[in-house]
């Protein structure tokens, strides 16, 4: 099936940006009042009660052809939701979030390759691969070098593989997904949600024992990052793959630093960087010129 993109697919990764933008920041308040294994199972059992809901009251359908290839979609869950969040839940606690940034950032050019091998409609080109190396140039420069000093950790290099190993699996995981037969997009959610849920809970209970009741405060962090970043954003996530393909939705990582960097200066008061304006032109015009195709079938429209 080819890729077909629209303005709802655009509509979509801005939204995916900015909610994963604020991701880092409210992950990072939620750890001062809980352990990263329960942060992440809270985050997938909040999302997979939602949308498991949602899923049942619209009757519960999941496959809608003969091909029910269930290992794929366990790994998928796998690679999408289980260990991705508790990768980076357990990563940040040991680097700058800015190399976490630079990391997610890197998805696009790992989705690049593994596309052009495994799908349809998306092999690699000049001009896109020249679009996507521009993106990641904008990105390095809104970040900044301090995004690789090292945070003194001594668990640091371990966190910093965390991190990579966290995009690396968002990376893989969009090719499957992009690959598995007619599904319900929201049975799609739901389920990857359950089956990660369904993993992180005996792992946390193994490594980090029963957990302690948290504040009122963590867990209206727990609950956001389970219903919105989550929970919503993981709909939007299948839906953007399954339909305008892998590589438009790796687009998403390079948003997603500079929504961060303007939430942090806008709420919690921190410094723009001097690079701000540069970086956001050589990320524009990456995408620009990746997707300069899907533009000007757009806007002919």
């Amino acid at each position: 099936m080819q890729p077909v993109i629209t303005r709802a697919s655009w509509a979509m990764i801005i939204t995916l940006g900015f909610v994963w933008g604020a991701t880092f920041m409210v992950i990072e308040l939620a750890l001062r009042g809980i352990t990263p294994f329960w942060l992440t199972f809270s985050r997938l059992g909040f999302a997979a009660l939602l949308l498991g809901t949602v899923w049942q009251a619209r009757g519960g359908k999941l496959w809608l052809s003969e091909d029910r290839p269930w290992h794929w979609l366990i790994l998928s869950g796998l690679l999408s939701a289980a260990i991705p969040f508790l990768l980076l839940s357990w990563g940040l606690q040991h680097v700058a979030s800015g190399f976490a940034g630079v990391s997610m950032a890197a998805i696009p050019l790992m989705v690049l390759p593994l596309a052009h091998l495994f799908l349809v409609g998306e092999q690699m080109t000049l001009r896109r691969s020249v679009g996507f190396v521009t993106g990641f140039a904008g990105v390095a420069l809104l970040i900044g070098a301090q995004a690789f000093e090292s945070s003194g950790e001594d668990l640091e290099l371990w966190g910093r593989l965390a991190c990579v190993s966290a995009a690396m699996c968002y990376g893989v995981n969009s090719i499957i997904t992009r690959r598995l037969p007619a599904i319900d997009p929201v049975g799609l959610s739901a389920n990857l949600m359950i089956i990660g849920a369904l993993i992180i809970l005996p792992a946390a209970l193994i490594v980090e024992g029963l957990p302690q009741m948290p504040s009122g405060e963590t867990l209206g962090y727990m609950a956001l990052l389970g219903l919105v970043p989550t929970a919503a954003a993981n709909l939007l996530r299948v839906l953007v793959i399954r339909s305008a393909g892998s590589t438009f939705m790796s687009l998403t990582n390079y948003i997603v630093p500079v929504c961060s960097v303007v939430l942090g200066a806008w709420v919690l008061k921190e410094p723009l960087p001097a690079g701000l304006l540069s970086a956001m032109g050589l990320i524009m015009g990456g995408v620009l010129i990746s997707q300069l195709g899907a533009l000007k079938r757009l806007f002919s429209r």
